[in-house]
């Protein structure tokens, strides 16, 4: 449901982009700028950045760092309002209007448009999936180079391909190992055909010039371990062989049903496959009317009629005609910080191109690291002062940071009174009801969360293993689960298609876990916010109680998801820590609860209330102190640098003020406060134990142990 005017904007169709090429990446910025109310956008890619191919020579050749060449999909989609979805397509099915992915279930759409460029026409040779990498995708080969180069003695690199492509990463190439390794080009004819002669001579003078050797009208046969073998016998010694050679469509477009042209997608001039509620651009179209060239320069240009004609797909406007350029400015890098520049018979090449060529590139790349800004919401006029200020405030969090804190949960708690049922067993401030039955105790507890992702699956997940952390601290099996459903005011058909992913993002971790969904409920609201009512059984409860003096205090998973969480609402984070930091949380915790459960004498999980919060609990219920290294506690990738750039979550302030007596002065330290989604669990146990738990439950990490002395102390 979005904003527009103050009003109230339901969600009706769902426009889908798959693949995070440059186009749709203009897209997405495009839309971030002037949203479509009523619409749904997602976007599927397999990882969460995308890289900017045309920088890839210039980082071989040591020009760039890796993470320069990386358009950050996470934060791009979170300045869009879309939802990124994690896979890799495998599919469309258009009879049902379904998005096939590869891991997870399809994703529903009412307009599609394909970007996910091309893959490499490797070679069917022998030995090439053992010991080549092809130069597409871009992480595996950039891995297998940096590996290599940083080699004391780096042996020869053989190169597959003599196109633009090929001839530019083998100069590159030559240019990183400065003469410590012979590098060749190997191709099946005479290396860059489709460029002019004076271009083409200029480009082999260059890679004379960068002692590149280039070996035409050759065909490899065999790719061993540290040779390649010709088709008359020769050998060529290369321990780094990348497979640049030709590019052809990603195979499963053959079974959309899709018109194509060797493979592409076939578009007209709107950019309109056959299929007129599916769009294609970049790499992956042929471009019926006006065929072109796989060149960059295309799909960016691509990128302003794309996204006016999806918005003119759904007002019922006419759509709008892409034109390419006849003609475009070719730069072409020379390993060093040297370019050839072709454009209408022009051809020169010098230090200045390559200079022009890399304002060009970073131009772009800020595109993406300088988003707009959505603003701050209306205010009716007349609002209260105090409004105004909550609206101007950061962003409300996601997940335990918007709990209500522990000191005013208390406060109304404290009213309750006591249970008169035998058969209810609670202990007042643990994690969960004890209930007394016949075989045994049956935990139950409950829990909600307002989404961290607007992916429902991924939420689905994170909500239920959330919502498991009290049984698992109990030392119960979980049993039957009762879903609780909010979701943002959509049509029928988005509403079947959402709680489908929902309901199979469940069931994942309900068959690892080997519990029920028995029921629920399900409701309109003006967000998607996820609740689970869980139970388990055990014979033998773990409460907060119990902990003794002497016993050890280990910790299951790394802190630090309240501020990562908090830093990717503010655009602050790494796409690439958050990606890893969903995929860890939607992760059941069982194997640490069962480890722990013989061993632990009180267990709790850490949540919102923060590590110092529950183990205060922990301390209370069991009469003890607690000391904790810091030094020792583990924390998510990204966290600490959120915490330097002075992010904090909403629940922050309410943990951090019971604890005034404890210095924050290491920036470590501000994540002892900080509350967790899906937080580890925390258990102290005999220290005689610790070398039993590690043994079947490495992750578990000391962090300190239990004392006799009032309070806890920080070391």
């Amino acid at each position: 449901m979005q904003s527009q005017n103050g009003q109230t904007v339901p969600l009706t169709r769902d426009i889908v982009l798959i693949g995070g090429g440059h186009t749709h990446a203009l897209v997405l910025r495009s839309f971030a700028m002037k949203p479509i109310p009523g619409a749904r956008l997602t976007l599927i890619n397999p990882g969460p950045t995308a890289p900017y191919s045309g920088m890839l020579p210039g980082h071989v050749a040591g020009h760039y760092a890796r993470q320069t060449l990386d358009i950050d999909l996470v934060r791009l989609t979170r300045a869009a309002g879309a939802r990124l979805i994690l896979d890799q397509a495998v599919g469309i099915d258009r009879s049902e209007k379904r998005i096939v992915l590869g891991a997870r279930p399809a994703v529903s759409y009412d307009l599609a448009s394909i970007d996910i460029g091309i893959t490499s026409d490797l070679p069917e040779i022998e030995g090439f999936e053992t010991f080549a990498v092809p130069a597409k995708p871009l992480g595996p080969m950039a891995e297998r180079w940096e590996a290599h180069v940083a080699r004391e003695n780096p042996s020869p690199v053989v190169i597959l391909g003599g196109g633009v492509a090929g001839l530019e990463l083998a100069m590159a190439c030559a240019h990183r190992l400065h003469g410590r390794a012979h590098v060749t080009v190997v191709d099946r004819g005479s290396p860059v055909q489709e460029l002019s002669p004076k271009t083409r001579k200029l480009l082999l003078d260059a890679l004379g010039k960068n002692a590149v050797e280039v070996r035409p009208s050759c065909q490899i046969t065999e790719i061993a371990e540290d040779h390649v073998v010709l088709g008359d016998g020769t050998t060529i010694p290369a321990e780094l062989v990348i497979g640049a050679a030709g590019a052809k469509a990603q195979s499963w477009l053959g079974d959309t049903g899709l018109e194509l042209e060797n493979g592409f997608v076939r578009v007209d001039a709107s950019l309109r496959s056959s299929d007129p509620d599916i769009f294609a651009a970049g790499d992956c179209a042929h471009m019926m009317d006006d065929p072109r060239p796989k060149a960059g320069v295309f799909a960016v240009r691509q990128a302003p009629v794309l996204a006016e004609n999806l918005r003119a797909a759904l007002t019922n406007r006419p759509s709008k005609p892409y034109k390419p350029q006849k003609d475009y400015l070719k730069l072409i890098s020379l390993g060093g910080k040297k370019a050839i520049a072709d454009k209408s018979g022009f051809r020169i090449a010098g230090s200045a191109l390559w200079k022009l060529k890399d304002k060009i590139d970073r131009d772009f790349m800020a595109k993406f690291d300088n988003l707009p800004n959505m603003g701050q919401p209306l205010v009716p006029p007349g609002t209260i002062h105090a409004s105004i200020e909550a609206l101007s405030a950061a962003p409300l969090c996601g997940g335990c940071g918007a709990k209500v804190g522990s000191d005013d949960l208390d406060a109304a708690l404290a009213v309750l009174p006591h249970p008169r049922r035998d058969d209810v067993l609670s202990v007042a401030g643990d994690d969960a009801a004890l209930l007394k039955t016949e075989s045994g105790v049956q935990v139950i507890s409950t829990d909600h969360l307002r989404a961290v992702t607007d992916d429902p699956w991924m939420m689905a997940r994170i909500a239920l293993v959330h919502a498991l952390g009290d049984v698992w601290a109990m030392g119960a099996k979980p049993q039957a689960v009762l879903s609780s459903v909010i979701l943002p005011q959509m049509s029928p058909r988005m509403q079947r298609e959402t709680l489908r992913e929902i309901t199979s993002g469940v069931a994942e971790i309900l068959s690892l876990i080997g519990a029920d969904l028995v029921g629920g409920h399900t409701t309109q609201g003006s967000e998607l916010t996820l609740g689970f009512t869980v139970t388990g059984t055990t014979a033998n409860p773990i409460t907060l109680a119990g902990a003794e003096p002497g016993d050890g205090l280990v910790l299951t998973r790394p802190l630090g998801t309240g501020v990562m969480l908090a830093a990717e609402m503010q655009r602050h984070a790494d796409g690439r820590d958050i990606a890893a930091l969903l995929e860890a949380m939607a992760q059941p915790q069982m194997d640490a609860a069962n480890a722990l459960a013989p061993l632990a004498k009180a267990m709790t999980d850490v949540t919102g209330f923060s590590l110092m919060g529950h183990l205060k609990r922990m301390c209370e219920a069991s009469g003890t102190g607690a000391d904790i290294s810091l030094d020792a506690i583990p924390i998510y990738r990204g966290a600490l640098g959120a915490v330097k750039a002075g992010i904090r979550s909403s629940l922050y302030p309410a943990n951090r003020a019971p604890f005034g007596d404890i210095s924050t002065e290491n920036p470590k330290a501000e994540l002892l406060f900080d509350p967790q989604t899906c937080g580890g669990l925390l258990a102290a146990l005999p220290t005689s134990k610790l070398d039993e738990l590690t043994e079947i439950y490495p992750a578990a990490v000391l962090i300190g142990s239990i004392t006799d002395a009032q309070g806890i102390k920080v070391n």
